[in-house]
């Protein structure tokens, strides 16, 4: 055999070789990479300068399968929860999006601008507490620092078939729901515990919950038009109702009002403290859980596979 027919046989081996070597080297890059957030809008200029987008323009849009916000007073920015690709086998790859009051996009993805370090799949409800982002993702309870969006903990809820709408306590307790049988809504401490919090009566496909100012857990169904509030220790405080069943967000306002929007009908009820529930908007498509805008004082209502948002001013 010669020489350069012995090379011809060693150099595929040898090739080979180095490809596993530099793939398993980049794997490792990949996995040591740490968590980073996304940035607002902007573009690289002819000379390389990176500019931010001027406050002349305005776009909009960011929105995928947009199932809940939370607003942030602080940077009078919304916060929009966003699925990522739902099909089977995906990749998991949702985000948070940051969206100015009047709508516009300032970041298109603030939380999942990279995976490193980051999971995140197809987040639900959110809140947020006390410096801390708040959202349900796939059997999971999981929190972010509300500055800088780095993940903090993930809490799997043992026995949590499809966990959906979410308020948290003072002292960071989550209280969630269980759309899916068994519908209940579950406990999640600090410590990370999950137990049962309250099933059955008047519960009906559990959807949205919220926190009023005295510290009560605020539930909203599917299934009927009660708005049961709950005491801490499980009780039921009182029951009102929506004009319409169907319902998915609800929000409690500092005065004890309650807006609650109904996705399967399109409808958002208001319901003063005392008062019978009187429609303020109609015809909103998959009015999915919303939040309020306490400094513009107006309601943001996802709009779920329209992939957009609506907006109330109060």
């Amino acid at each position: 055999m010669k020489m350069n027919e012995v090379n011809y046989q060693m150099n595929p081996l040898i090739m080979k070789t180095l490809l596993i070597c530099i793939l398993s080297g980049l794997s490792l890059q990949i996995v040591a990479q740490d968590f980073m957030a996304g940035e607002p809008l902007s573009s690289v200029n002819e000379a390389g300068v990176k500019m931010t987008m001027s406050a002349n323009v305005k776009v909009y849009g960011s929105f995928h399968f947009t199932e809940s916000c939370t607003f942030d007073p602080n940077r009078n920015l919304i916060l929009a929860m966003n699925a990522g690709d739902r099909s089977e086998g995906a990749v998991p790859d949702g985000f948070v999006s940051l969206i100015n009051p009047d709508g516009s996009v300032h970041t298109s993805k603030w939380i999942g601008a990279t995976r490193d370090g980051l999971e995140l799949n197809n987040p639900l409800g959110s809140t947020m507490r006390n410096g801390v982002l708040y959202t349900v993702d796939a059997g999971f309870l999981r929190s972010f620092d509300l500055k800088t969006g780095k993940p903090l903990r993930s809490i799997e809820v043992p026995g949590s078939t499809f966990l959906n709408g979410i308020g948290v306590a003072e002292d960071g307790t989550a209280y969630i729901s269980n759309t899916r049988p068994p519908e209940l809504i579950w406990k999640v401490t600090p410590d990370g515990t999950s137990t049962i919090f309250a099933h059955g009566g008047d519960i009906s496909v559990p959807n949205g919950v919220a926190m009023d100012i005295d510290g009560n857990i605020v539930l909203v169904n599917i299934g009927n038009n009660k708005v049961i509030t709950y005491s801490p220790d499980g009780k039921v405080v009182r029951t009102e109702y929506a004009a319409e069943a169907g319902n998915d967000g609800v929000v409690v306002t500092e005065d004890g009002t309650k807006y609650v929007s109904s996705v399967r009908y399109g409808s958002v009820s208001k319901i003063k403290p005392g008062q019978k529930a009187e429609v303020i908007a109609t015809g909103i498509p998959s009015a999915a859980s919303m939040c309020y805008d306490s400094v513009q004082k107006q309601l943001i209502i996802p709009l779920n596979p329209n992939n957009a948002i609506a907006i109330i001013k109060l």
